[in-house]
C-alpha cells in the first residue's frame, strides 16, 4: 500500500500551524516517524487515517484521494489504528472487544472474527487474561489489547501512535518482534518518541519539526549524518562548548560524555553512530529533508 501526501497542512485556531506544505511519499513496509513534542506527528496521523480533515493539500492511498466519502469508508476496512491514548471498553473481555472491532471493521463472518481475536490475544501475550474484565487491567496490558485491536481484519495500512508506551522492556521487544513480521505488501507507520524502537524496526524515517519535514529517507542515512562526528570524551572530561551532547555515562573511572562534534574533543575517543546521535545532529543543524 502506498501513501502519498501533498502539500498538507493543517491549521487550528490561536495556534501555530501543525502541519504546514507537507509532502511525503511513504513506500510499503515499515516508516519510522520521529520528531519532538508539537512536531505534528499526531496530527499527520489523524488525517491520514481520516479522522481530521486538512486544511490543505490531500493524503492518497493507493492513488485514492481520501478526502472523497466513499474512499474514506473503503479505506477504514483496510486501516489498523492504535492513537496514543486508548481506553477499550472496561466491562468487556479482550476477547469480546476484539469481536466488537471486528464487527466495526465490516468483519461480517462471526467465525473468522472469533479466529482472528484468538489469534492476536495470543500474539500479544493475553491467553491467559482472555476472559477477564479489561477494567481490572494494568496499562500494560491495555496497550497490548490497543495493540491487538488495531491488527484485527488483518490491515493493509498500520498506523501506530506510541505503541510502546507503558510497555515494560520484556513487552517492548515482543511489540517490536511482532512489528517486524508485519512489513511486507503493507505501510506500517509507527511514531514514537523511542528511537531504539525505529532502529530496530525501520528501514526508513520521516523526521517532523514543526510541521514541516526535517528529514524523508533511509534510516541508515539519518545515522551516517552522525558518522565521523560521533566521539566519547575521556573520564571526567567536560564536553566542549561547541559539542551537542547525546547523553554521559558513568562507570567506575567517572563520567564520559557522548557528543557530536565536526572537530575531535582532546582525548576523545570515535564511536559508531546510533540513530539517536543522526537525530541529535540533524535537530541541531536544522538541516530539512533529502
Amino acid at each position: 500500500m502506498f501513501v502519498s501526501i501533498e502539500r498538507l497542512g493543517k491549521d487550528f485556531p490561536k495556534k501555530p500551524n501543525a502541519l504546514d506544505g507537507l509532502t511525503i511519499d511513504l513506500p510499503s513496509g515499515m516508516v519510522g516517524l520521529v520528531g519532538p513534542n508539537g512536531a505534528g506527528k499526531t496530527t499527520l496521523m489523524r488525517i491520514v487515517c481520516g479522522i481530521v480533515r486538512p486544511t490543505r493539500g490531500r493524503v492518497l492511498v493507493d492513488g485514492c484521494n481520501i478526502a472523497d466519502a466513499g474512499n474514506r469508508r473503503r479505506l477504514k476496512k483496510t486501516l489498523g489504528y492504535l492513537p496514543q491514548d486508548i481506553e477499550p471498553y472496561p466491562n468487556l473481555t479482550p476477547l469480546e472487544f476484539l469481536d466488537y472491532v471486528g464487527v466495526l471493521k465490516g468483519m461480517d463472518d462471526t467465525r473468522e472474527r472469533k479466529r482472528q481475536a484468538a489469534e492476536l490475544i495470543e500474539r500479544v501475550g493475553l491467553s491467559d487474561v482472555r476472559t477477564r474484565r479489561i477494567g481490572g487491567f494494568s496499562g500494560g496490558m491495555r496497550r497490548r489489547v490497543g495493540i491487538a485491536q488495531a491488527l484485527m481484519g488483518d490491515p493493509r495500512l498500520l498506523v501506530v501512535d506510541e505503541p510502546t508506551a507503558g510497555l515494560d522492556p520484556e513487552e517492548r521487544v515482543r511489540f517490536r518482534t511482532l512489528l517486524a513480521t508485519l512489513g511486507g505488501e503493507r505501510t506500517v507507520i509507527l511514531s514514537t518518541h523511542i528511537l531504539d524502537d525505529v532502529a530496530q524496526t525501520c528501514p526508513y524515517v520521516c523526521v517532523l519539526r514543526a510541521g514541516h519535514l526535517q528529514y524523508d529517507g533511509a534510516t541508515c542515512g539519518l545515522i551516517d549524518g552522525a558518522r565521523g562526528r560521533t566521539w566519547l570524551t575521556a573520564p571526567q572530561m567536560l564536553p566542549p562548548d561547541n559539542a551537542i551532547v547525546v547523553n554521559a555515562v558513568s562507570d567506575a573511572y567517572g563520567t564520559r560524555y557522548r557528543v557530536i562534534a565536526d572537530v575531535r574533543p582532546a582525548d576523545a575517543e570515535p564511536v559508531e553512530p546510533t540513530l539517536e546521535d543522526g537525530y541529535m545532529a540533524l535537530s541541531a543543524s536544522g538541516g530539512m529533508g533529502c
